[in-house]
């Protein structure tokens, strides 16, 4: 295996800092080729000292003066803003993009590298489930292999590796349940952001750690599974894991079930997706057999966490709803981490939202960017100020 040059797309994110965790422990196989942060200035600056990439971006441009002034006699080259991103994606300098952008942000140069056939590490799941039948055609057409670093899109990607010949009769994604496993509204309904933002299994950042419990995030997940496996709805299963050792399983025609298990630890599927096909050798803890360990399968609770039930039906009717979901839920998130909503409040808003925006049947690019627009400005409406 020759040595890759990585490009990581949110350097300073939960993903971006495991990447180069990944990296530094294997720099013969690896180097950073390409770092991007949103605002985050202090940790690109080190991340950047530290690994010497050819280039970093700051999207902040009120913040290029510091980042450059900090590399200055470096040979690192800098560069600021969203345009920034997609020309600097849209290079030649790099082998893989590992897409650790959160939310809608992270479309345009994700499917930049797309189109210029680059090998995709896709963290990013809100890519898919705004635009995933315009990125996943792009990927065909440009021969540009799109490997999932969602756990449990990972799982089933590796379940299905000698499987090209056998079709799938369903997956199933597992899901942890959240930190609010088995709590009603009455609960709900007083939660605030520090104790939502406390996942009882994995170490992520905020925003997808608020998803996880409010069930958003696995019906994100479904959506981006439809488009990554070329899946109808009815073929889509959730199913609470409370343990989150199997991380997804995939059910074939014979009715056989291949499941992937592991710890939980994003750096697994963070490697894999950066070696692939290859498995390298690695010092991550392991699941043991060697003690009682009960694992449980449960029906997610749809009726108390109804973000699922809204992903389901948003990804039965497809269009642009998907993409005025995920809008209206980033405004939701966004509020809720600042307090200015309630934990329960967030679906009421999400519901409006869909209820508001007008249905698209096959939108174009530029119609999810205006669908987009719409529904954050339109969910951005409902809070009150």
């Amino acid at each position: 295996m020759s040595q890759k040059r990585i490009a990581i797309f949110g350097s300073t994110g939960s993903i971006g800092k495991q990447t180069l965790e990944v990296i530094a422990a294997h720099p013969e196989l690896f180097v950073a080729e390409i770092l991007t942060a949103h605002s985050n200035e202090s940790l690109l600056i080190e991340q950047a000292l530290l690994f010497q990439p050819n280039m970093v971006v700051i999207v902040d441009v009120t913040k290029y003066a510091t980042v450059k002034k900090a590399l200055e006699g470096k040979p690192i080259k800098v560069f600021a803003g969203e345009e920034a991103l997609e020309q600097v994606a849209a290079m030649d300098c790099y082998d893989f993009m590992m897409a650790g952008i959160v939310g809608f942000a992270g479309l345009k140069p994700t499917l930049t590298a797309v189109e210029n056939g680059k090998a995709v590490g896709l963290a990013n799941k809100e890519t898919l489930v705004v635009a995933g039948d315009i990125v996943m055609r792009k990927a065909k057409e440009n021969r540009a292999a799109i490997i999932p670093v969602d756990s449990e899109h990972s799982a089933i990607f590796q379940c299905l590796v000698g499987e090209q010949n056998n079709p799938i009769e369903k997956i199933i994604l597992t899901a942890s349940g959240g930190p609010f496993l088995g709590k009603k509204p009455n609960f709900l309904v007083n939660v605030k952001r520090d104790h939502a933002l406390q996942h009882p299994n994995w170490s992520m950042g905020a925003k997808i750690s608020i998803d996880s419990a409010t069930l958003m995030n696995k019906g994100l997940e479904m959506i981006e599974a439809r488009w990554l496996f070329n899946l109808a709805p009815h073929q889509i299963k959730v199913v609470v894991h409370a343990q989150s050792i199997i991380h997804s399983m995939v059910q074939f025609e014979d009715g056989s079930i291949k499941a992937q298990m592991g710890l939980p630890d994003m750096k697994l599927p963070i490697q894999y997706a950066m070696a692939f096909p290859q498995r390298l050798k690695n010092n991550f803890p392991r699941y043991t057999f060697d003690k009682p360990n009960q694992l449980s399968f449960d029906e997610p609770d749809t009726r108390t966490f109804r973000n699922l039930h809204l992903a389901k039906e948003a990804m039965e009717k497809g269009g642009n709803t998907p993409c005025v979901l995920n809008a209206a839920n980033e405004i939701a998130v966004y509020a809720f981490l600042r307090n200015r909503i309630g934990f329960l409040e967030m679906t009421e808003l999400i519901e409006k939202t869909l209820e508001k925006i007008n249905y698209i049947a096959t939108p174009s690019l530029e119609d999810y960017f205006e669908t987009d627009g719409e529904a954050r400005n339109f969910a951005a409406s409902l809070i009150q100020l």
